[in-house]
């Protein structure tokens, strides 16, 4: 019950937050000195510009938060995350054949600076942060 909840919560702070950038004007800034900006960028392919696209980059998201069910007795909150996050992309993903990213870290190091995020990536990414060090731990 507790992975369904967090998953629920963060698939509704996904789709809020998209639906909130989208509402305000689509001008790039730049916050702490220049670590962090938010910009838009509709991504149509897949994280970190693996080689799947379209049809095979939504069957291969829904088999792999199916899999994800399966892990939530692991770490109910990390699959959560991992659940609702994941599930936000897809969902736009299926509607808009794109996914919005907003931000950016153009002081990240290496290959990570040339890369936008957006809230879904970060529950995705907590998620299996969390998932981890329950492994470690168990």
């Amino acid at each position: 019950m507790l992975t369904a909840l967090v998953m629920g919560l963060t698939f509704g702070a996904c789709v809020a937050a998209r639906r909130a950038w989208l509402r305000r004007r689509q001008t790039e800034r730049e916050y702490a000195g220049g670590r962090i900006r938010l910009r838009t960028l509709w991504n149509s392919g897949a994280a970190f510009g693996l080689p799947l696209r379209g049809g095979v980059l939504s069957a291969v998201s829904a088999l792999v938060l199916v899999l994800f069910w399966f892990l939530r007795k692991e770490g109910p909150v990390g699959a959560g995350l991992i659940l609702g996050g994941g599930a936000s992309n897809l969902y736009e993903r299926l509607r808009h054949r794109r996914v919005l990213d907003y931000v950016q870290f153009p002081r990240a190091p290496w290959r990570l600076k040339r890369y936008v995020y957006n809230l879904a990536d970060f529950a995705i990414f907590l998620g299996g942060v969390l998932l981890l060090l329950r492994r470690r731990d168990g």
